[in-house]
């Protein structure tokens, strides 16, 4: 199960994923700001190392969608990352947002981070102990969560910093055996993060009863996530925070 800081009496840990990304460009300071101000208890965010090396918070591998700039993220300086603009596609009055570092990211934004270790590769290109050290360095270790789809990088993550949590991610069109969280006693994950759709009651049950939290993504409608809460899961990852929060006061 994960520490006690990462469970609410009466109502589900409401993350915010990539922050408010409903109403504010997705994985941006803006957006994490909004989600506070809508009263999510934590942040979902995606890490990865630009061509660099700085660990930036982007979710795709291109840099296309977001910043509308033609360039693969693993392949683009952070000195041309820090340059464009991931808030204008959103609407213009984020125009001038940046792709933040998770540095940047872990001093201004002061609740619970979920922090997605990306990476479909076995090779992480030092991601994982990257982000390692930047959580120690900014001293926020005890307010981190470490997720992945990646069993290897939460094997990575459990050797270099095993106080600090983990979850493992998956969903409905990976192959069963990841789909099923087998890795995750060996990985010593603390939470299950799947699909929502993956979390029926009975299943929900059995990963309480082996001890594990359970946090479902993506949820957008309160009322799916009030069975989600009833069945036992304990955390939501939504794109609303503010429509979860007034579901539960």
């Amino acid at each position: 199960m994960l520490p006690a800081g990462f469970s609410i009496a009466g109502r589900p840990l409401v993350w915010g994923h990539r922050g408010a990304s409903s109403d504010a460009p997705e994985n941006t300071l803006a957006a994490f700001e909004l989600a506070r101000a809508q009263g999510a208890d934590g942040v979902e965010l995606d890490a990865q190392r630009c061509g660099s090396g700085e660990v930036v918070v982007l979710h795709d591998e291109s840099l296309g969608r977001t910043t509308g700039f033609a360039g693969l993220i693993a392949e683009t300086p952070y000195a041309v990352v820090r340059k464009l603009d991931a808030g204008s596609r959103k609407a213009e009055r984020f125009r001038g947002e940046r792709v933040p570092l998770l540095a940047e990211v872990l001093e201004a934004f002061p609740r619970l981070v979920n922090v997605e270790l990306k990476c479909e590769q076995a090779d992480d290109r030092g991601l994982t102990t990257e982000v390692v050290r930047i959580v120690r360095e900014a001293g926020a270790a005890e307010r981190v969560l470490l997720s992945s789809f990646n069993p290897l990088c939460l094997l990575r993550a459990r050797m270099l910093a095993p106080r600090i949590p983990r979850a493992l991610l998956f969903e409905q069109e990976q192959q069963w055996w990841l789909r099923s969280g087998l890795s995750a006693p060996a990985l010593q994950a603390a939470a299950m993060h799947p699909e929502h759709v993956l979390a029926t009651p009975e299943r929900v049950r059995r990963w309480l009863a082996r001890g594990y939290s359970v946090g479902c993504w993506t949820v957008d409608d309160p009322d799916t996530a009030a069975r989600l809460w009833e069945s036992g899961v304990t955390g939501i990852i939504t794109n609303r925070p503010a429509a979860m929060r007034a579901r539960w006061g």
